[in-house]
């Protein structure tokens, strides 16, 4: 067929069926079946895939044991906190046991420890193979739970890849890290200066510490500070220098609202 994405192997026009039934999707704002117990709301969920009353028990345990909920299985929807409700929709996604979750805002509205014990569960599935796909504005919390990451500006794409490239300098091509020095060595810092490879050596204000950029492949950290040792400089610490996520995406996008 012209035009025609595969997903997991499958036409996604097609085959659409198939490939909802690997698909899993928590809406920002979700609605629920406020009068059921948890049971049986997702009790209805998993019928409703077509499983067997025997593997839906099965199911319906396993993801009220990861997200915690399992005490909890014939309270009513109605009295749970939002906190709980998330989670029973979390569990509502993966009961059908889905290879990729997609999650709209799945921290939205929700109090700091609430957050927090939903990151966990995040990462287990992760741990657990599933693939995850986050939307968010909460940076703080991408940046220590995603492996790669999309940023749009205006309906622009201004990076897709790596976390980690983006946070070492958004284009994967350079590496920069941070050493203090136990004192000031000039002797050290013109080392470092005439390296092939390194393409900035900057002082970091009001400490003791250096910002050593290189291109990447072209330079190791071993080799940076094999220079500063041999130029008789000492060394306290030494630490890749990466931007935080905030940082990196006020970077890369436009400030105000555009009209």
């Amino acid at each position: 067929m012209r035009g025609s994405v595969r997903v997991f192997g499958h036409d996604a026009v097609r085959d659409y069926k198939r490939v909802r039934r690997r698909l899993g999707f928590m809406p920002d704002h979700f609605s629920m079946y406020r009068q059921m117990t948890i049971f049986e709301y997702l009790d209805f969920f998993a019928a409703a895939y077509g499983m067997a009353a025997s593997a839906r028990d099965r199911v319906i345990g396993d993801v009220l044991t990861l997200t915690d909920m399992a005490g909890r299985r014939n309270d009513l929807i109605r009295t749970l906190s939002r906190g709980m409700q998330q989670r029973v929709s979390l569990a509502r996604v993966l009961v059908h046991e889905p290879d990729v979750l997609l999650l709209d805002e799945p921290a939205s509205g929700l109090d700091p420890r609430a957050r927090i014990e939903l990151m966990e569960i995040l990462k287990e599935l992760k741990r657990l193979g599933k693939t995850v796909f986050i939307s968010s504005h909460i940076l703080s919390e991408l940046g220590t739970l995603c492996d790669a990451v999309t940023i749009l500006d205006r309906g622009r794409v201004k990076y897709s890849g790596p976390l980690k490239d983006l946070l070492a300098g958004g284009d994967g091509g350079t590496l920069a890290w941070q050493v203090t020095l136990a004192e000031a060595c000039p002797a050290a810092e013109a080392a470092l200066r005439a390296l092939p490879g390194v393409l900035e050596v900057a002082p970091v204000d009001g400490t003791q510490a250096l910002r050593v950029s290189v291109r990447r492949g072209e330079r190791t950290g071993n080799e940076v500070l094999r220079a500063i040792l041999d130029a008789g400089g000492r060394i306290e610490s030494f630490q890749e220098d990466l931007k935080a996520l905030n940082e990196a995406f006020m970077d890369l996008t436009e400030p105000g609202v555009r009209t």
